[in-house]
Parts: C-alpha cells; structure tokens; sequence
C-alpha cells in the first residue's frame, strides 16, 4: 500500500505560481511512476502530468506544457508540480497519484490517490 499526501495548495493572484508538493509513503519501492491530475469544479477530473520515479521521464497534457514542471526528489519520496503563470481556469482540486505498472504515460489508471489539494486562481 501507498500512502499519498498533498500540500502547497491555496489561493493566488491570475499570474502567480504555486508549487505543489506530494510525499509518498508505505510501499515506496513499488512506484513506477506518479501524477498529478485536476478537478475543477462540474468537470471530470483531468490529467495534468506524469514523471517516472527511477528515470525521471514526463509526460504533459497540452493545455499545461510550457507553463509547469513535474520533478521528483527520490530521497524524499515526494513529487512536485510547480504551476507558473497561473490563469482561474486552473482552479481545481489537484491530486496526486501513484501507480505500479509500466504502462505507456497516456494510461491514467493510477493504483494509488491522494486527497486532493486545493487550488483557486483570483482574476
């Protein structure tokens, strides 16, 4: 079992950044890779972006790329996605999410999910 934790959400200007932070524990050892993915409000949950956790590889969803950047800290068994250049309709619940399979990164079935962190985007 997996045990996932967000945290770094919260409330910010149109144009601001935010980095999110997800720490993973319990079976740690059996990660191949983890997500973010996002809820907005009346919307289906979508994904955002993916890192592998022993190479580090990425995967993107168009509507983020060039404005965030998902990095891993191995040690610290925790995953980040720093969110720049923010706009209101990337208000949502953000949520993390493991999986052990190596499967190809447009496969958004993760085995694990964490609660969700809050962020909302003031214009």
């Amino acid at each position: 079992q997996v045990r996932l934790v967000e945290s770094g959400g919260g409330l910010v200007q149109a144009g601001g950044s935010l980095r999110l932070s997800c720490a993973a524990s319990g079976r740690t050892s059996s990660i191949y890779r983890m997500g973010w993915f996002r809820q907005a409000p009346g919307k289906e949950r979508e994904f955002v972006a993916t890192i592998t956790w022993s190479v580090g590889r990425t995967y993107y969803a168009d509507s983020v790329k060039g404005r965030s950047t998902i990095s891993r800290d191995n040690a610290k068994n925790t995953v980040y996605l720093q969110m720049n250049s923010l706009k209101s309709e990337n208000t949502a619940i953000y949520y993390c999410a493991a999986d052990s399979r190596a499967i190809v990164a447009t496969d958004y079935r993760y085995n694990y999910w964490g609660q969700g962190t809050q962020v909302t985007v003031s214009s």
